[in-house]
């Protein structure tokens, strides 16, 4: 399909019928008069009275427990970039959906013109009440990592910036899986990342409490090396200097193990994918390009084991298998936060089902797709794959209790 063919259905897709991808369905009746005073006045000052006398009484009465605010200042957006609030609608309209389809969680899209950290996090903090959780979307790095900071201080509801977790959680789990199918431990290989925004940070930090040394990782912005001796590194990045005399990407692609990146298309050439160690991991999730294209990989060598971020790839590595069911897990307790230890928990379910047989009723959702095996081209599960909402919600959700950070039993 051409791009403008693409344009074109795109467009359409999301204005006709009607305009947009959400709407609100009512849950309770409302065809008599004695309904409509149940629903509103007088019958409506009960339950307002009951949660304000004890505000947990809103998970008994509204929607507040099923409710996610998907939140986003539009800073960056998808691989656009800074593109403002309301452009950035269509993208939260589309991960609300991904939220009702995947895990029956409903969602509210709320779009802020706030270009400040102290006025995105005042306004969420503010609406909050409504929510049962906050998934931040595209807001800008370092600021998200602030902004996420600050409201998880501030709030006693699960926040998970989707851009940072919800990329290191897949990429943990299929590089886990990589490295088994490779021959190789997570505490020996040579790791580079190439991307130091939320994604990039998030996902090496996440690799580290599984057991990587920080001396095992170089991580690569569009400077270079991040080293001990750059001037004007922030604390994010500074976390990831190391004391190194590698100054470029080519230099520390010399015998890599594994390749990550997270940054942008055509970054990575043939001769620097030539340099690393035998059977290497390359993942190139820039999106729609990725840092090397898969037939230049396959022309350069044939021991890599490759994921991307396209659907149209062996591996693709895409947030949905796991951001829908993280929030539907700590939503069924009532989560007050997301620990590190329920993202582990989400790692090891998501990378133990790609070692499992493929039921005949998901492979049928992939039409031309006869066999799924664990293998160097099935290291992650399918985005359609039910067992994925079977299962990762529930060891999310027994984390959770594990933590001690829920207000309702398992």
């Amino acid at each position: 399909m051409s791009r403008s063919q693409l344009a074109e259905d795109a467009l359409a897709y999301h204005q006709f019928p009607r305009p947009g991808k959400l709407g609100i369905t009512i849950t309770k009746p409302t065809e008599t008069q004695r309904d409509l005073s149940l629903a509103y006045t007088p019958g409506v000052a009960e339950p307002v009275l009951a949660i304000a006398e004890n505000p947990d009484a809103a998970y008994l009465y509204t929607n507040k427990g099923n409710l996610v605010g998907v939140i986003s200042n539009g800073t960056a957006i998808l691989g656009l970039g800074n593109r403002g609030a309301l452009a950035s609608k269509p993208v939260m309209e589309g991960k609300a959906v991904l939220f009702k389809k995947f895990a029956d969680i409903d969602v509210f899209d709320i779009e802020v013109n706030a270009d400040s950290v102290n006025g995105l996090v005042q306004t969420i903090a503010n609406i909050a009440p409504t929510f049962g959780g906050i998934n931040l979307e595209d807001i800008k790095a370092p600021e998200c990592f602030q902004v996420e900071y600050e409201l998880k201080k501030m709030l006693d509801i699960p926040v998970f910036h989707d851009d940072q977790h919800g990329t290191a959680i897949v990429v943990a789990a299929g590089l886990l899986n990589a490295l088994e199918i490779q021959g190789k431990s997570l505490s020996k290989v040579k790791i580079v990342c190439l991307g130091a925004g939320a994604a990039g940070l998030a996902t090496m930090h996440l690799l580290v409490r599984m057991g990587v040394n920080k001396e095992q990782i170089t991580v690569v912005d569009s400077q270079g090396v991040i080293h001990v001796d750059r001037n004007g590194l922030g604390p994010y990045k500074f976390a990831f200097a190391r004391h190194t005399e590698m100054r470029t990407l080519d230099d520390a692609m010399e015998g890599a193990d594994v390749f990550i990146g997270v940054s942008g298309p055509d970054l990575l050439s043939a001769e620097q994918l030539k340099k690393m160690a035998p059977n290497p991991i390359v993942f190139a999730l820039s999106n729609p390009n990725p840092e090397i294209h898969p037939d230049l990989v396959k022309k350069t060598r044939n021991d890599v084991l490759l994921a991307t971020g396209r659907s149209d790839f062996p591996n693709q590595v895409n947030n949905v298998i796991c951001f829908p069911y993280m929030f539907r897990g700590a939503l069924d307790v009532r989560a007050t936060k997301i620990t590190m230890t329920m993202c582990i928990a989400a790692v090891e379910a998501i990378r133990q089902i790609a070692k499992e047989p493929v039921p005949a009723e998901i492979l049928k959702l992939y039409p031309g797709t006869t066999k799924l095996e664990f293998g160097p081209e099935y290291i992650i599960p399918k985005p359609m794959d039910s067992r994925l909402r079977e299962r990762v919600p529930a060891v999310v959700a027994k984390a959770a209790v594990d933590a001690g950070v829920v207000k309702k039993p398992l």
